[in-house]
């Protein structure tokens, strides 16, 4: 009884505290975080009969999708895709599952975040954190040298999830990848401009596309004074400069991961740099890049990348970022990372609201990202032979968050169906005509709908059309069925024609082209 009387006072706590969310009209998604914990604290108590009442909810970290958000969600895929294909992709699909030594030791500090299996008495298993290393093991298995591949599929991590920033444990990927033994920078160049074109295409607000590469890095890390074995768990921290002002993250390197103070000092130097070609060259003038080979190396490769974004007619939006690293292990060259700077119609995200620097309140974070990872495909394979890899990857659940917040705004209609016609009838007793007429529109490829009744009032079936945004309706009668001849009605402006049976189909197809 004890136990009952504390779970009945924590649901009334928790009731003030969705209460109170609600009268400080709080996000939606904070409030059913709130109103979630509630109910489970009502299932401990049971119903009347003291039996365990089941809560209805998704699992953390995931959500369901509504016909609106779907068809939003599917316009996004097109515009990918179609962008995809235009630069030569072609697709391939891996399990969501993968043995769980592929994945392990791929990720650096981010592997805590794999979700693993539970022992099957057969297989170690896990869920796939990202498209690469699939992609890499499966060029590995099937001994392919050279590919140009997308792959769209969702991908799961144990991540402590920010909902209001399209942040969740099982999401999307859509990944675009060249492996191949090319001339350097041409594919990283291509895939910089697919990241351009998508966003452009996309119409998400002002973007930018920070570069940098991991062999700066390395050899700015070397001539700073940071030890060999500290570089990956350093260059983790120096990630977390889109999260974290400068001084949190010296903190970090300092006091968590025993860097020297001046060794930090100096990576800060260098970590605030941006520019362009110019910054590459003035860095291989450097007094203390310079003397890494390695550093040298990639400002150079820099250099060449931006001759080539030159031509592709996108470096007004690219920029060299000392501070960019990306935090995953596989990364051996270029790295890239797509932000949006102002996204108009993004919702502020939830820290935004609570007084965060007012930059962060029209910033969704990364909408893109991506580099070379030359290592990972020898990693699998038996004699270590190497695949150089590029590629990138569409943060596409910050990128729906948005459009869906955008057609919210908006309040643009948004479509669910692509019915180009409905087939109504004016009397009673013309379900056999309807039906013959709709498969004559369906057999021609005509996408067509017909109400599930014998005899609907033709009213409700022209607000049915409205409400669906269905353009036209075929409306049959009896005087239409004598003449040979079926009355076309536009829904938007009510005007109706007699069309011959005959010529029907060409009618409705000239029609939905134009629209």
């Amino acid at each position: 009884m004890e136990d009952k009387a504390q779970i009945q006072e924590a649901i009334k706590i928790q009731g003030e505290v969705v209460r109170k969310l609600k009268s400080e009209k709080a996000s939606k998604e904070q409030i059913d975080e709130e109103v979630a914990k509630l109910l489970q604290l009502k299932a401990q108590i049971g119903g009347d009969d003291g039996k365990h009442q089941f809560v209805l909810k998704t699992a953390k970290g995931t959500r369901d999708y509504n016909p609106k958000q779907m068809a939003i969600r599917e316009r996004v895929f097109n515009t990918i895709i179609s962008c995809f294909k235009r630069h030569g992709a072609e697709t391939i699909d891996t399990p969501v599952f993968e043995l769980k030594e592929t994945l392990t030791g791929k990720y650096g500090e981010d592997s805590k975040l794999i979700y693993d299996l539970k022992d099957q008495g057969g297989e170690l298993l896990s869920l796939r954190y990202d498209l690469t290393v699939p992609f890499a093991r499966y060029l590995a298995m099937n001994k392919i040298t050279n590919i140009k591949r997308y792959h769209i599929a969702k991908v799961y991590r144990r991540d402590n999830p920010a909902m209001t920033r399209g942040r969740y444990r099982e999401f999307y990927q859509c990944d675009f990848d060249i492996a191949g033994q090319y001339d350097g920078m041409i594919p990283d160049a291509e895939c910089l401009k697919i990241v351009h074109e998508i966003l452009s295409e996309l119409d998400l607000g002002d973007f930018r596309i920070k570069v940098n590469d991991r062999r700066i890095l390395d050899g700015m890390f070397a001539v700073c004074g940071v030890p060999d074995d500290k570089f990956r768990s350093i260059c983790s921290t120096v990630d977390k400069l889109d999260k974290m002002p400068w001084e949190d993250v010296k903190k970090e390197m300092v006091n968590e991961k025993g860097l020297s103070e001046e060794a930090a000092d100096r990576i800060g130097e260098y970590v605030s740099l941006q520019g362009g070609m110019d910054l590459a060259e003035r860095l291989l003038q450097d007094h203390r890049m310079s003397q890494s080979k390695q550093a040298c190396a990639g400002l150079s490769d820099i250099k060449l990348l931006f001759s080539y974004l030159q031509l592709f007619q996108v470096t007004d939006k690219v920029v060299f970022d000392l501070s960019l690293a990306r935090g995953l292990d596989y990364y051996t060259g270029i790295i890239y990372e797509a932000v949006l700077t102002q996204a108009g119609a993004a919702p502020a995200p939830a820290e935004a609201q609570n007084g965060a620097p007012a930059e962060e309140s029209v910033s969704v974070g990364s909408v893109a990202g991506g580099g070379r990872y030359d290592g990972l495909v020898g990693m699998f394979d038996p004699k270590g032979r190497k695949v150089p890899c590029v590629g990138v990857s569409i943060g596409i659940e910050r990128i729906f968050s948005i459009m869906e917040h955008k057609a919210e705004v908006s309040a643009e209609k948004v479509r669910t169906t692509e019915v180009q016609v409905m087939v109504a009838s004016a009397q009673k007793n013309l379900l056999e005509e309807k039906l013959r007429l709709i498969t004559e529109l369906w057999d021609a490829g005509i996408k067509a709908e017909v109400m599930y009744k014998k005899n609907p009032k033709l009213l409700s079936q022209l607000q049915h059309c409205e409400e669906s945004g269905i353009p036209l309706v075929a409306i049959l009668g009896e005087q239409e069925l004598k003449d040979g001849v079926v009355k076309l009605r536009v829904v938007a402006t009510r005007e109706e024609v007699d069309i011959s049976r005959a010529d029907l189909i060409a009618e409705i197809r000239k029609r939905t082209s134009e629209a």
